[in-house]
């Protein structure tokens, strides 16, 4: 992968991102997608935020190597420390974490939120708690976006700030609008992980004294919510 082919993952993120933005990619990595988007004219400027020297580094190269350093900003540190008031975000993305990491990340820096910024997630797993922080912080989900790349089933959330939303628990764990859809690769993810999870719940049964019965109910209240969404 470089700036001239992303991989399906990313070129479904960047197709997210409002033409023209000024986007700060946070956890960049080799910096490949803001260095894309400047390349096919798509923003007006970036901000690649590392939080380790390694990655740090190479993202600073791929940025150098296509002439870019005054349009994308590369900056060593933690989470969203990477934004700084003059930068004028209106779009942020957060690829390739764990949901739990990505809702810590946007947690800890709420005060570097303006809340007219455009969020696109690709969490891997862990989306329950990151939809759940999004609803608590006032984000409508806008866009949800799931596909299949390598053996994997990963998830695009598009959130925006309108003020006071509410979701079921069904629609945090499913997603609000993966459940309007029902594309094939939701519905084919989730018959792969009813069967894991039903497999999980058996050995609960089977080492019942050692699981926590709250543990025990949660599984078995999922496997029945994946069993109605697919029947």
């Amino acid at each position: 992968m470089n700036p001239q082919t992303l991989s399906l993952r990313l070129e479904r993120v960047a197709a997210q991102v409002p033409a023209g933005a000024r986007l700060a990619d946070i956890g960049s990595d080799h910096g490949y997608l803001p260095v894309a988007l400047m390349l096919r004219g798509a923003i007006g400027g970036a901000v690649a935020g590392e939080a380790a020297n390694t990655p740090f580094q190479a993202a600073r190269r791929t940025v150098r190597d296509h002439g870019l350093e005054a349009h994308v900003r590369v900056r060593l540190a933690d989470g969203l420390g990477a934004l700084e008031p003059g930068d004028a975000i209106t779009a942020i993305s957060l690829c390739g974490m764990g949901g739990e990491t990505i809702r810590d990340i946007l947690d800890r820096g709420k005060a570097q939120l303006s809340g007219q910024e455009r969020l696109i997630l690709q969490p891997n797993g862990g989306e329950y708690p990151l939809r759940h922080w999004l609803m608590s912080n006032g984000y409508r989900i806008v866009h949800e976006e799931l596909l299949h790349e390598n053996r994997f089933f990963y998830e695009i959330i598009v959130a925006e700030r309108t003020g006071p939303v509410s979701y079921t628990d069904e629609q945090l764990y499913f997603g609000p609008l993966h459940l309007l859809e029902r594309s094939p690769a939701f519905v084919a993810k989730w018959q792969r992980l009813l069967h894991q999870k039903q497999k999980t719940l058996a050995s609960f049964e089977n080492a019942r004294q050692s699981v926590p019965e709250e543990k025990i109910h949660r599984t078995a209240r999922h496997i029945q919510w994946m069993t109605q969404l697919l029947t």
